[in-house]
């Protein structure tokens, strides 16, 4: 049994819960190493204190499982089959009809499944696994970061083909277009998330939608995007100027420039995750642009995009070597521009390491 499933399992006999089932995508993979999209199909671990787990998933997919490595019980079934059916055969069995505790995970199960599973042990109490699953996967292990580094590298690769297929009268979907082909070509399966590259008066919407709007002189261009690579995604954002940049945009791009390395110099073991937030949004906030920053400074990240924990200035958790996260202060000013820089960070034992490397110094693209 590799180790992320032993300590679960240490967890479940500390806790008195009977057993547990994950059926997240990510959490089956990180106990795994099998990555399956089931769609609405059923995918899940059992996992228990003292016995060896279950995996649950349909049958055109089990081949890939033991190629994978799972080397346990494996519950398949074809569409036409009922696989609760199935995996209450196969628990019963394995655990006998008695479970008066099971650990869930309460944000990825639905009600129906919940209660599906429930139906199997009628009189269990549902409890939530978040607290186990959030400490194993929030510290990387030395495999996960060389891979989280690779995936950085390649979220450099993209920003670089970016900035270069900037064109006057270029789309910004054009943009996206070739950062996304050339990313294909490097072997990338896929991207964290939508690709966004915005210009002019776009950029400054957070989570603007990319369109047929054109690139013109004088507009902000803001990249957000990551790819990912072996089961692990990255974060990356730049915000260049093309042809030009008024004063305006230049202090607002030094100011979050800035925000983000006073943010950076306090990363390291024991730090108050808030605080990272709290002096990145203090000095945006005496620079005059605090109604301006409107998200958190960051979250966690791994085989998630968006992960435990998140960079809020109201966690009150600590930093702890191994975490991988994102600090991403921004200002977004209507018909202004917005600028956003974004960082994938490790904590290390004694500071951090930035994984993204493409440069943060204002770029004027000529």
């Amino acid at each position: 049994m590799n180790q992320r499933l032993k300590s679960a399992s240490h967890w479940l006999k500390e806790q008195n819960i009977d057993l547990a089932f994950v059926n997240s995508t990510a959490n089956v993979y990180y106990f795994s190493t099998f990555y399956c999209e089931p769609h609405e199909r059923l995918l899940g671990i059992c996992l228990f204190p003292d016995k060896d787990p279950i995996l649950v998933c349909p049958a055109m997919e089990s081949s890939q499982a033991r190629d994978a490595g799972w080397k346990y019980a494996i519950v398949d079934y074809n569409d036409s089959e009922n696989p609760w059916e199935k995996l209450k055969a196969e628990l019963l069995e394995h655990q006998g009809n008695k479970a008066d505790s099971i650990a869930i995970e309460q944000e990825h199960l639905n009600y129906e499944r919940a209660m599906a599973l429930q139906s199997i042990y009628p009189n269990a109490k549902l409890t939530g696994i978040e607290e186990c699953v959030n400490q194993l996967r929030v510290v990387k292990d030395e495999d996960e970061l060389k891979i989280l580094g690779e995936a950085a590298e390649l979220a450099d690769f993209g920003v670089e083909v970016g900035v270069s297929a900037l064109e006057e009268g270029k789309a910004e979907v054009e943009i996206i277009a070739e950062i996304e082909y050339e990313l294909k070509k490097k072997g990338v399966s896929g991207m964290s998330f939508s690709t966004m590259v915005l210009f002019g008066d776009k950029s400054a919407l957070p989570h603007g939608k990319p369109g047929d709007r054109t690139l013109k002189p004088g507009d902000m261009v803001l990249f957000d995007l990551g790819v990912v690579h072996k089961g692990y995604c990255s974060d990356i954002t730049r915000t260049v100027a093309y042809k030009s940049i008024n004063e305006q945009q230049k202090e607002i791009y030094n100011i979050v420039k800035d925000a983000q390395q006073k943010a950076l110099d306090i990363s390291k073991p024991g730090t108050r995750i808030g605080d990272l937030d709290k002096i990145a949004r203090d000095h945006i906030t005496e620079k005059g642009y605090g109604e301006y920053f409107l998200h958190r400074i960051g979250h966690g990240l791994g085989i998630d995009v968006h992960e435990y924990p998140s960079m809020s200035d109201m966690n009150n958790e600590s930093m702890q070597e191994g975490m991988v996260y994102t600090l991403e202060p921004g200002v977004y000013v209507p018909n202004v521009g917005g600028v956003r820089i974004e960082d994938d960070i490790v904590v290390t034992s004694e500071g951090y390491v930035t994984l993204t490397k493409f440069s943060k110094e204002l770029l004027i693209i000529e």
